[in-house]
C-alpha cells in the first residue's frame, strides 16, 4: 500500500534510514562519548536481531515467561451500551508485569547481556517501564538503577514497591517539575558517566537512534499478534485501531501491525486540563519541531524555546515530546492524532471497569475514552484498542482524587 508517496510494503526497511531518521525526525543529538556508545548499541543490535539464537531465545521468553500471546477481548456490554459499533481490546494488561513495557525490556536486557554489560539504567514515569526493566534485570542477573520523579513516586507507590522488591535501586529525582522529563534528564546524566559498563534502556520510542527503531521492533509483536488474532476472531480487519501516545511505545508496536492495511489509525494524546500550555502533554497536536533527549521530533516549547512544562493525569503520558516515528506518521497523515481530557479519561476508566470487569491503566483509559467517542459517531464497524496496561498502580490515586463513581 502507498500513502502520500510512502510505500508501506517496504516501510520497515526504509524507515528509519541509516542515520536514524524518519523523514526529518529522529537522529542522534548527543555528545561524542555517548555517540560512540549509541554506535556500539546499534552495531550490536543489527548483529543479533537477525540471529536465530537471539530470536529463538526472545520467543521462548515471551512464551514461557511473559505469557504471550496476550488475547483480544470483545467488549460486548460496552459496545451494546454505545450503539452498533463493536469495540475490542488487545490485552497487554495481561502481559507479565501488567503492561506492554516488558516486550522491549526483555529484548534490551538480552542485548545488554550479549554486549557484556553489568548494569541497566532507565527512567520511568508511571512506573511500568521501571517495573518491567527491574523484572528483566532480575531475570538476567543484572544490576538496575531506575530514575523517577518525586511527583510520580508519590502517585505510583505500588510500582515503586515492586521495583524495590525486584532488587532495583530507585533514585528519586527532585529537580524541576520532578516528573518524567526530569527523570530522563537524570538517567542520561548518569549514563554518560557509566556507559562503558551499562546500557541505558530507554522506556519508549524516543531518544537517540537506535532506540526509536529498536523499541518499536521489540513492541511490534503487539501489532503482529493483534492483526492475526482479530482476523481469526472476526474474519476481517478492524475498521479502526486506537492507542494512547505519550512517548509512544505501545502505539508504535500496535500500529506496526496495521500500517500497510486499509485501516484508520488513531493515536490519542492527553489534553489534561485543557489547551493552555502547561495543562496538557499533546505534543503532536500542539507542538513544533525541536530537539530534546538526543532526538528531533515535535515538542511542546516555552517562550524561550525550551521543553515546556506538561501535565497529564497519567504519569506515563506527561512528556513534552513524542517519538520521531509518530511525528513522521503525523506529518504524512497515515496516523491521525487527537486528544481526550482528564474527565473523559476517568469516565472511560470507570465504564470499562464496571461494564467489562477490566480496570485499565490511566494511560490506556485515554485510548478507551477515544474509542467511546468514535463509537458514538460511527454508525457501524469495529474498533480495536490497545489496552496497554492494567490499573492496579492507579487505584489509590484515582480514589483519592476522584472518589468512587
Amino acid at each position: 500500500m502507498k500513502f502520500n508517496g510512502i510505500d508501506f510494503d517496504t516501510y520497515f526497511k526504509d524507515y528509519p534510514n541509516e542515520e536514524g531518521y524518519f523523514g526529518k525526525y529522529g537522529g542522534v543529538y548527543i555528545d561524542e562519548n555517548l555517540k560512540q556508545a549509541m554506535e556500539e548499541i546499534t552495531e550490536a543490535y543489527f548483529t543479533i536481531c537477525k540471529s536465530r539464537k537471539f530470536i529463538n531465545e526472545l520467543r521462548r521468553i515471551r512464551k514461557e515467561f511473559q505469557g504471550r500471546p496476550t488475547p483480544i477481548s470483545h467488549l460486548e456490554r460496552l459496545s451494546n451500551k454505545l450503539g452498533n459499533v463493536q469495540i475490542y481490546v488487545k490485552r497487554e494488561d495481561l502481559n507479565h508485569t501488567g503492561a506492554h513495557k516488558l516486550n522491549h525490556c526483555m529484548g534490551e536486557a538480552l542485548l545488554a547481556k550479549y554486549m557484556g554489560k553489568k548494569k541497566v539504567i532507565a527512567e520511568t514515569g508511571a512506573g511500568q517501564h521501571g517495573v518491567a526493566l527491574a523484572t528483566a534485570a532480575a531475570y538476567f542477573g543484572l544490576e538496575c538503577d531506575i530514575y523517577m520523579g518525586s511527583v510520580d513516586i508519590q502517585k505510583q507507590a505500588p510500582n515503586v514497591a515492586r521495583m524495590k522488591i525486584l532488587g532495583a535501586n530507585v533514585i528519586e529525582v527532585t529537580k524541576g517539575d520532578a516528573t518524567l522529563k526530569e527523570a530522563v534528564d537524570a538517567a542520561f546524566e548518569a549514563y554518560s558517566k557509566e556507559y562503558k559498563d551499562c546500557i541505558y534502556c530507554i522506556g519508549s520510542v524516543v531518544g537517540p537512534h537506535p532506540f526509536p527503531m529498536m523499541v518499536r521492533d521489540f513492541q511490534s509483536i503487539v501489532g503482529i499478534e493483534a492483526r492475526s488474532q482479530f482476523t481469526e476472531m472476526t474474519g476481517e480487519l478492524p475498521d479502526v485501531v486506537v492507542a494512547c501516545v505519550g512517548g509512544g511505545s505501545n502505539a508504535a508496536g500496535m500500529f506496526a501491525g496495521f500500517l500497510n492495511d486499509p485501516v484508520e489509525i488513531y493515536g490519542v494524546e492527553p489534553l489534561g486540563r485543557g489547551k493552555k500550555l502547561g495543562d496538557h502533554a499533546a505534543s503532536l497536536n500542539y507542538g513544533e519541531e525541536g530537539i530534546m533527549h538526543g532526538f528531533n521530533s515535535l515538542m511542546l516549547k516555552d517562550e524561550l524555546g525550551n521543553p515546556a512544562p506538561v501535565y497529564s493525569v497519567a504519569s506515563g503520558l506527561d512528556y513534552p515530546s513524542s517519538g520521531p516515528e509518530h511525528a513522521f506518521l503525523h506529518d504524512i497523515g497515515r496516523v491521525k492524532y487527537d486528544v481526550v481530557d482528564d474527565e473523559e479519561t476517568i469516565e472511560a476508566f470507570y465504564m470499562l471497569s464496571r461494564l467489562e470487569g477490566i480496570i485499565p491503566a490511566i494511560e490506556s483509559a485515554h485510548a478507551v475514552a477515544y474509542a467511546i467517542k468514535l463509537a458514538k459517531k460511527m454508525k457501524k464497524g469495529s474498533i480495536l484498542v490497545n489496552l496497554s496496561g492494567r490499573g492496579d498502580k492507579d487505584m489509590d490515586y484515582i480514589i483519592e482524587k476522584y472518589g468512587i463513581r
